[in-house]
């Protein structure tokens, strides 16, 4: 899934161009033959199933480098929010592990990854989706994957937890439904004033 999502648009130009670079890493190709299994039952009881930490931490040391930073997407992490986002576009390689089922053994993320992160206060059937979120998130600022980055510098989040002001084109009515005059009267210290207002 996530490397389909990667294929299309913006982050398959910002690919060919050289910008990114977006890769899966498959478990089972680091679990032990003949079942290739990934998962077992969690100590203690409960219900469902948890990811080993044997075929990821294999998969850590196939392809992390010293300059990776190692990233679990985990409904106990931190919240994941655009200052982070900030943060993590500035790592040469970010890998983000994405759980399945009950999630993933806890030793993974306290001894071999350097933080933990969520998307927000619910749970999904997997982390690919989170991870997903993360990847747009963080490649979209890195520099040259947006043709026009002067929109990051007005974007929502990015000076607080405020959103950019609404936006609106043509036409200009629409359905009896008018466009904010003070954006049609050219006068530029109006319409700032006007954005101003949202920020």
């Amino acid at each position: 899934m996530v490397l389909s999502f990667a294929k299309e648009g913006i982050l398959a130009r910002a690919q060919k161009a050289g910008l990114i670079s977006v890769d899966a890493v498959q478990l089972r190709e680091f679990s032990e033959p003949p079942h290739h299994r990934v998962d077992d039952t969690p100590f203690g009881g409960g219900a469902g199933m948890v990811l080993q930490p044997g075929p990821i931490v294999k998969a850590l040391r196939d392809v992390c480098t010293s300059e990776s930073y190692i990233v679990v997407m985990s409904a106990r992490g931190a919240a994941f929010n655009q200052e982070k986002a900030r943060e993590l576009s500035h790592y040469k390689h970010l890998v983000l592990i994405a759980g399945r089922y009950e999630g993933i053994d806890q030793r993974v993320a306290d001894f071999y990854a350097h933080e933990e992160l969520r998307i927000g206060d619910f749970v999904l059937m997997g982390g690919e989706v989170a991870a997903a979120c993360v990847m747009e998130s963080v490649s979209r600022l890195v520099p040259g994957v947006l043709l026009n980055e002067d929109s990051i510098v007005h974007e929502s989040f990015s000076h607080s937890d405020n959103f950019e002001a609404p936006q609106y084109t043509k036409p200009r009515e629409f359905e009896g439904h008018g466009v904010p005059e003070v954006l049609l009267n050219g006068n530029h210290a109006a319409i700032d004033a006007w954005r101003k207002n949202f920020s």
